[in-house]
């Protein structure tokens, strides 16, 4: 394909770790939240500052984690928010009661980390330059689908 298409609308979505990693290369499909929110489309999966260490003791988790760099404050992969429901019990191994069940799917880990410094726990716009950077690392295919832009 030649020429550009449209850019899609991108938000960062900053996620603890060991949560990150877990979405990133574990399957990790649902992100729990205590806010719902209205938005569905394109995430950058941003590695935040801290880590929940109580999570990593969590069995799904302590299997994926064991021996892995936990990269911080750095975008580690590209995710789609599917949908939003509110806690209807497990709906996967990742689910927490009490929660907004965020599903996320066409998740794409990125070969190498992208550092950003500054996330948040709700939504955020990422710069021009952010997206950019992300977009290297990706094919052609998965750029037009998860970020609207072709090479």
């Amino acid at each position: 394909m030649t020429g550009t298409a449209e850019p899609r609308e991108v938000r960062g979505l900053t996620v603890r770790q060991p949560h990150a990693a877990c979405i990133a290369y574990a399957g990790k499909t649902i992100e729990n939240r205590v806010q719902p929110w209205s938005y569905r489309g394109t995430v950058l999966i941003h590695a935040g500052a801290s880590i929940d260490k109580a999570a990593k003791k969590h069995p799904p988790m302590a299997a994926v984690v064991r021996g892995l760099q936990l990269e911080q404050r750095a975008v580690i992969a590209v995710a789609r928010i599917a949908d939003c429901h509110a806690d209807d019990g497990e709906c996967t191994p990742w689910s927490l009661p009490g929660y907004n069940h965020f599903v996320l799917d066409d998740v794409t880990a990125l070969h190498l980390p992208v550092p950003h410094q500054e996330g948040q726990l709700g939504l955020w716009f990422p710069p021009a330059e952010l997206v950019a950077r992300v977009r290297l690392q990706l094919d052609d295919d998965t750029a037009a689908r998860l970020l609207g832009q072709e090479a």
